[in-house]
């Protein structure tokens, strides 16, 4: 079969690899579309996601949609449409009730933080556990479900926020998780959401997704002191600090873009005198099966996709990835 792989810092090829096989519980599919995540980009980039050193040629993808190719079990027939949870948790581990992404031993499509690798989905054939395939309901298309992950993710941190329902908040940063959180705050009913970037593109496409308001950063003041959560999605650490400022008395704020792993400078006078709480959130539980239900009832966050780009020009596709003045979420269509 063919595979997209990072071999080390902008080194990415198409490659003929052995067609992966089926075993008990275990699923083979043929994959439709991989959206091109941040970690991907910094794999392509950087050879490494934070720590996680590229060690082995790695497919990239964990955002993907397909159908199934093969089930030795039977119970799914070739062709049904499906998304992939993906992520195999740890074993179970004390103050980790109910939060499995959360234990050690656990791995993750496409990333290198395990040894070996645990390989993504930018190929014709992914084999998964049976346990990490979602069937899609009738009428959901392939290539939205393919945002079902990122969605997840998004839905997952606004948990993390609490209820939202009526209150004020404010996404900082609108890239496609920001996006995706700014959708995830209107499904569980916030009253107003206001999105924040430094570029005009992004924005275009949160006012599109229904926000109630934009801030440019540089060229508009975030207004302080104003909202009840704020979901910083940027990971750019002196957003850290406006999200900080933005949050009124005794208000949520949640970090939901990854930031680097270094000592940063950083205001939280604000944090002790407005008695905030600051919390972070790292991809999601269960929440997937709220994503697949969300997309199928909302055709209109399609709109986060803005580039489909075959598999043939993939290093087109992680430029304009890269680019997010001029991107949403790209995805990467796959051989079929």
């Amino acid at each position: 079969m063919r595979a997209i792989r990072v071999h080390g810092a902008g080194d990415l090829r198409e490659e003929e690899v052995p067609d992966p096989r089926t075993g008990p519980g275990r699923v083979r599919l043929r994959v439709a579309y991989a959206g091109i995540c941040g970690s991907d980009l910094h794999y392509f980039a950087h050879g490494a996601n934070g720590e996680f050193v590229v060690r082995e040629p790695l497919v990239p993808g964990h955002e993907v949609s397909g159908t199934v190719d093969e089930d030795p079990s039977g119970e799914l027939a070739p062709g049904t449409p499906v998304t992939v949870h993906p992520a195999t948790f740890g074993p179970a581990a004390d103050g980790l009730e109910g939060h499995p992404h959360l234990r050690p031993g656990g791995s993750y499509l496409g990333s290198a933080s395990t040894w070996p690798h645990t390989q993504g989905g930018m190929s014709e054939l992914l084999v998964v556990d049976r346990s990490m395939v979602r069937v899609l309901p009738p009428g959901l298309p392939l290539r939205r479900a393919a945002l079902a992950e990122p969605l997840a993710v998004a839905l997952h941190a606004v948990r993390v926020a609490g209820d939202v329902a009526g209150r004020r908040v404010l996404v900082s940063g609108s890239g496609p998780i920001g996006l995706l959180t700014a959708a995830a705050a209107l499904v569980r009913g916030a009253g107003e959401v206001v999105a924040t970037d430094v570029l005009a593109g992004p924005l275009e496409r949160a006012r599109a997704l229904g926000v109630h308001g934009t801030v440019r950063v540089g060229e508009q003041e975030v207004p302080a002191e104003a909202f009840d959560v704020v979901l910083e999605c940027s990971g750019v650490p002196a957003a850290v600090g406006t999200a900080l400022s933005a949050a009124r008395r005794a208000g949520v704020v949640v970090q939901v873009g990854m930031v680097p792993n270094e000592p940063r400078p950083l205001n939280l006078a604000p944090l002790v005198s407005k008695e905030l709480q600051l919390r972070g959130t790292f991809r999601f539980a269960d929440e997937i099966d709220e994503a697949v239900r969300v997309l199928a009832e909302r055709p209109d966050l399609e709109r986060v996709v803005t580039h489909e780009v075959p598999a043939a020009s993939v290093a087109e596709a992680f430029a304009v990835a890269a680019d997010s003045q001029a991107s949403g979420k790209v995805l990467v269509a796959l051989w079929r």
